[in-house]
C-alpha cells in the first residue's frame, strides 16, 4: 500500500513541476525517509525539517508562539501554520505533530493522535493561491514506533488525497 502511495506521489508531484517539503515532528523524519527510497526524489523534494521542539516550529515554519500557547503544539492549528510555513520553501508541504507514545497526550488527544497538515500554492489561473487542510488521525496501536509509521502512511495518504483534489 505504502509503496502505491509513493510512486502516485511521485507521479502527481513531476506531472505537476511540484516540489515538496515537509515538516515533522512526531514522525521525527520518517516521511522523509520514505519519500527518499524513491528513485528520482531530488526531482521532487525541495528540503525537510525535523521540528521537535516548539521554538523550532517557530524559527524554520513560522508558527507563532501564539497559536502553541492558545491551542497546544499538537493541534490543527499548529499542523496548518506548519504546513503554510513550509509553503516558503516549496509548491506543496505536509506536516506532522502528535503524541507517539509511551506518554504524553491528554483525555483530549491521547497517545496516537497525530495533527497532519498539507498545503499547497496555486499555479497558473489561480497563481499565489494558497490552500492548506489539516486532519486528526488517532492510531489503533500501541508500540511508538508502530505508531510513527502508522502516522507517516496516514499523512502520505492524506497528502497524495489532497493533491489528487487541489491539483
Amino acid at each position: 500500500m505504502k509503496d502505491k502511495i509513493l510512486s502516485e506521489l511521485k507521479e502527481i508531484l513531476i506531472k505537476n513541476n511540484l516540489k515538496l517539503s515537509a515538516g515533522e515532528s512526531c514522525t521525527g523524519g520518517l516521511i522523509s525517509s520514505y519519500l527518499t527510497d524513491i528513485d528520482g526524489s531530488s526531482n521532487f523534494i525541495e528540503q525537510n525539517f525535523v521540528t521537535y521542539a516548539p521554538k523550532a516550529k517557530e524559527k524554520f515554519l513560522n508558527v507563532k508562539k501564539e497559536t502553541i500557547d492558545k491551542y497546544s503544539v499538537v493541534s490543527k492549528e499548529v499542523a496548518l501554520e506548519m504546513a503554510e510555513g513550509l509553503l516558503e520553501y516549496a509548491d506543496a508541504s505536509i506536516s506532522t505533530t502528535g503524541y507517539s507514545g509511551p506518554t504524553g497526550g491528554d483525555a483530549k488527544n491521547p497517545v496516537g493522535t497525530v495533527f497532519i497538515g498539507v498545503g499547497l500554492k496555486k499555479k497558473g489561473e489561480d497563481g499565489g493561491k494558497i490552500i492548506t487542510n489539516s486532519i486528526r488521525y488517532v492510531s489503533k496501536l500501541k508500540n511508538r514506533c508502530e505508531i510513527k509509521e502508522d502516522f507517516a502512511n496516514a499523512a502520505l495518504k492524506e497528502l497524495l488525497s489532497f493533491l489528487k483534489q487541489n491539483v
